[in-house]
């Protein structure tokens, strides 16, 4: 079974990679923009005081100040250095604690809007992350909310995971470290069992080009997801593995030369019932 990360090796995974994380990002940065267009059309007025979960070096919040200049801005996120990166990005227009979403250091009913951008994949329990944020908004309060789900680099997971049950007689030992993106229908599941009196969600699709698989194992590891999404260095870091999945992945995705990298991005939209969050 593929494991999600826990808690500690996430934070030290972008603790390492805060101060070079903006030059790496790709799909992020879309996905920055992509909610951030979503924030705006959801909200039907300005909010006052919002969140952002998993802020990382402060991308969105940047973008939401511009939208909504008099709103109080805070950032919560579970590496100590991406609040650094935020803090000194955005200065006193934000307060920045640092903090996990499953279980975050504000009090009910504190937030008018609660977001997050390519940060909720990495959570162990998803569902105490979006109840966590159902409790600090204010009753009627709104959440917009974007993650990786299933289907993200599916063509590494499927040329990985053959290779692997070849060389090793269809034991699937070694690839169980291969991180798990949650099916949308497991976060629906969550939603409908939430206090919300609406949600939706949509998915869309991204693609990045890459020149080879080494180069897109190091963009995964230059953001700091490398430990987390790509599990030990047991799993795609054996040579023989490595080169055999290379191989295959060309064969069987490349395009002139180079090979492609699906992201599925989850959006989801909500807003909160009229009586607070339990």
């Amino acid at each position: 079974m593929n494991r999600m990360p826990d808690i500690c090796r996430v934070a030290a995974a972008f603790n390492h990679k805060a101060a070079e994380y903006d030059q790496h990002i790709l799909v992020q940065k879309r996905v920055v923009a992509s909610l951030s267009r979503s924030v705006e059309f959801h909200q039907g007025q300005s909010p006052e005081h919002i969140l952002d979960v998993g802020t990382g070096t402060g991308a969105l919040l940047e973008k939401l100040h511009t939208l909504y200049p008099d709103a109080r801005l805070t950032g919560v996120d579970i590496a100590l250095n991406m609040c650094l990166c935020t803090r000194q990005k955005l200065g006193s227009i934000c307060q920045t604690v640092n903090g996990d979403a499953e279980h975050l250091p504000f009090r009910a009913g504190v937030f008018d809007l609660v977001v997050s951008a390519s940060a909720l994949q990495w959570v162990e329990n998803l569902s105490a992350a979006l109840h966590e944020m159902c409790r600090v908004l204010r009753p009627g309060g709104s959440a917009c909310l974007a993650f990786f789900c299933h289907g993200t680099l599916d063509e590494l997971h499927h040329c990985f995971r053959d290779v692997v049950n070849r060389r090793c007689a269809g034991s699937i030992q070694r690839a169980s470290g291969l991180h798990s993106f949650r099916a949308v229908e497991d976060v629906t599941s969550i939603l409908n069992e939430m206090d919300l009196e609406r949600f939706a969600v949509t998915v869309e699709t991204e693609v990045d080009w890459y020149d080879d698989l080494h180069s897109l194992l190091q963009s995964i590891k230059n953001i700091g997801a490398g430990t987390v999404s790509g599990g030990s260095v047991n799993g795609l870091g054996w040579r023989g593995v490595l080169q055999e999945t290379s191989r295959l992945y060309q064969e069987r995705h490349g395009q002139n030369g180079r090979i492609p990298a699906t992201y599925k991005i989850l959006y989801l939209s909500a807003r909160t019932g009229y009586k607070p969050c339990v």
